[in-house]
């Protein structure tokens, strides 16, 4: 699909708003209005956790995390489709060529890659972190698990430290952008590892492990042993003791994110503040159903989202976030008469 395609064709969902984030932005020809108002569209579509905090940032900024959305998106949409390997393969190079084309010649008829590098070049964002966004897109076409937890940091890396670095230059900072990197780094880690937790199941469905093995190997777990689970719907107690022991190690990179918030400018506060709550909270519902990621897909409702989102940003407008992040505690398990010895 071009960007005339895109022009010709797109419905919008509330054109007032896309006109007025749009004029903001100070983004006024209409190929490349089109192609952030595509990127809008697939944020509003299968993103609404990031969707929702994004429309708590300034106006003039909302395009640009469209359109890094809408590049992440294109690539995991390659990855997790139909094709065959070596056909994802070739439309991954196949983008990864056509990405240094556009960013080199500062233009693209690719409605996604012309909304991304006009944000690239508005925002000074690092063209490297999108090389290393797309290795690790390419692993997913050969790895389909991770024997330790460095084996995966080095997959998670690309496909999600690197998405808060890009975003850091949007957001903008009140300290030196150093500084509020590795924050901003692990932030993007905390909610790729809460992706994995909560999407076990679809995971293993397309042939994937995201645990690292030899943490589930503590609790005897294996890929056999997730497998069973898949097909009887129900997590086994010791794979409900090894989740619980993941979502432990996610609240920990939470944690260590948590600090880069106040690092920000104030505008951006609550967009992150607000992802960093609603996204944490599917920690919460994970632990609340007993660890039991087969028992059904974790998702906190559209109410309770709304809620959360209302307290955080009136709580981060009042002033800086707190010193400590807003994290329950771990809920351990009790044995029970299935767990045996």
């Amino acid at each position: 699909m071009t960007v005339a395609t895109v022009l010709a064709h797109h419905d919008g969902a509330p054109r007032g708003v896309v006109h007025r984030e749009l004029a903001a932005a100070h983004v006024t020809e209409p190929p490349l209005r089109a192609a952030y108002a595509h990127c809008r569209e697939l944020n509003a579509r299968h993103g609404r956790t990031y969707f929702l905090a994004t429309r708590l940032l300034p106006a003039p900024r909302r395009p640009a995390v469209h359109a890094l959305y809408g590049f992440a998106r294109h690539a995991d949409d390659i990855v997790d489709g139909d094709l065959p390997p070596d056909e994802a393969a070739a439309r991954l190079s196949s983008l990864d060529t056509a990405l240094r084309t556009a960013l080199t010649e500062r233009r693209s008829d690719e409605p996604v890659l012309a909304a991304l590098t006009d944000t690239v070049t508005r925002y000074d964002i690092d063209p490297d972190l999108f090389t290393r966004f797309l290795r690790s897109m390419r692993m997913d076409l050969t790895t389909s698990s991770y024997p330790t937890r460095a084996a995966l940091e080095e997959y998670v890396h690309g496909s999600a430290e690197v998405i808060g670095l890009q975003l850091l230059p949007v957001l903008g900072t009140v300290s030196a952008p150093e500084e509020a990197a590795p924050h901003a780094a692990a932030l993007g880690s905390a909610f790729q590892l809460t992706n994995f937790l909560r999407d076990v199941a679809e995971d293993l469905d397309r042939g994937r492990v995201y645990l690292p093995a030899d943490e589930l190997a503590a609790y005897g777990v294996d890929r056999d042993l997730l497998t069973w689970c898949r097909t009887v719907g129900y997590a086994e107690p010791r794979v409900r003791r090894a989740i619980a022991d993941q979502v432990e190690r996610t609240r920990r990179v939470y944690r260590r994110a948590w600090p880069g918030i106040a690092l920000l400018r104030p505008e951006s506060r609550p967009c992150v503040a607000t992802a960093f709550t609603l996204y944490s909270r599917i920690l919460d519902v994970i632990a609340e159903t007993g660890y039991d990621v087969f028992a059904g897909r974790a998702v906190v409702s559209t109410a309770r989202r709304v809620a959360l989102a209302t307290g955080t940003v009136v709580r981060t407008r009042v002033g800086p976030p707190r010193r400590s992040a807003p994290l329950r505690r771990h809920v351990r398990l009790a044995p029970t008469a299935k767990e045996g010895n």
